[in-house]
């Protein structure tokens, strides 16, 4: 039965990483709409899903005390990350942006140490070490290269997300509901990205509104899938698959928007994909 679970869990989790995947490519396929405007309405989706999914969980919306800040926290990194995610993802090539998003857990081990008090152990330092190693080969420092800053930007988006999942642990342990920790989040970023979207608003076409409909669609897959995985498995049994979301961000890259990433960046996907392979397996060597 366990390995039935696993397996279940396998599957739910690259169907979620499908879904984030397929969520950067509507993104991108919306063409040049302000980032601010992208975000509000990926958002404004996902909280709709939200408000929804409280009742349906016979969940009450209140947050604990002893958990707001954390809570605080959890938005507005999630949220400035989220930001520049999308703005990445506008500029760099899809599996570029997807490969720095995925830093994520490397900076949660960092900011797991002032945040939860946790020791990493050697290997985890030598994995984070690693693993931005080969983040330069994505970002490439240099003056002429005009995706440096983009790169930057995008490996925030990483920063932000890693620092967000520290903090939606350190709530969730505290008492506060996913749900609302959801809502919290989605309506958050609404009113934060609203006056900018107003300010810079471009009228979209039936076009760009189907599109970024789909966006919305396939990150509330994403999150389904997710939530679902770990109900069957452990995060240590399951987290390497979740970068096949790069290898679908770079299929779709190259069927659809012509994009075939460059030498430099296939050997930094290969470091980080790798060195999140070897502390899969040893997190599974030490479970038994």
């Amino acid at each position: 039965m366990k390995d039935k679970d696993q397996i279940k869990g396998i599957l739910c989790i690259m169907i979620a990483a499908a879904g984030f995947s397929f969520m950067t490519f509507f993104v991108r396929l919306a063409g040049d709409l302000p980032t601010m405007e992208k975000a509000f309405f990926r958002n404004a989706f996902a909280l709709v899903i939200a408000l929804i999914s409280l009742p349906v969980k016979h969940e009450r919306f209140e947050i604990p005390k002893n958990c707001r800040m954390d809570i605080f926290l959890r938005c507005l990194f999630g949220t400035t990350g989220l930001i520049g995610n999308f703005y990445a993802i506008d500029r760099l090539n899809l599996a570029d942006a997807n490969m720095l998003n995925k830093l994520s857990p490397f900076f949660a081990i960092l900011v797991s140490i002032p945040v939860l008090k946790e020791k990493p152990s050697r290997r985890d330092v030598l994995a984070t070490v690693i693993a931005f190693i080969g983040a330069l080969f994505i970002i490439r420092p240099s003056v002429n290269n005009m995706e440096f800053v983009p790169s930057l930007i995008g490996l925030y988006g990483g920063f932000g997300a890693g620092t967000a999942y520290v903090f939606v642990r350190n709530a969730t342990g505290k008492g506060a509901k996913t749900p609302v920790i959801v809502i919290c989040f989605s309506l958050f970023s609404c009113l934060l990205t609203l006056p900018f979207m107003i300010w810079h608003f471009v009228p979209m076409s039936p076009l760009q509104w189907l599109i970024m409909s789909m966006a919305g669609l396939s990150a509330a897959v994403g999150q389904f899938g997710i939530t679902t995985a770990y109900k069957y498995a452990p995060a240590k049994k399951l987290s390497v698959f979740d970068y096949t979301q790069v290898i679908f961000a770079a299929l779709w890259g190259m069927l659809f928007l012509g994009e075939m990433p460059v030498p430099l960046s296939i050997v930094g996907y290969v470091i980080i994909i790798g060195v999140a392979f070897i502390r899969w397996q040893l997190a599974r060597k030490d479970s038994t």
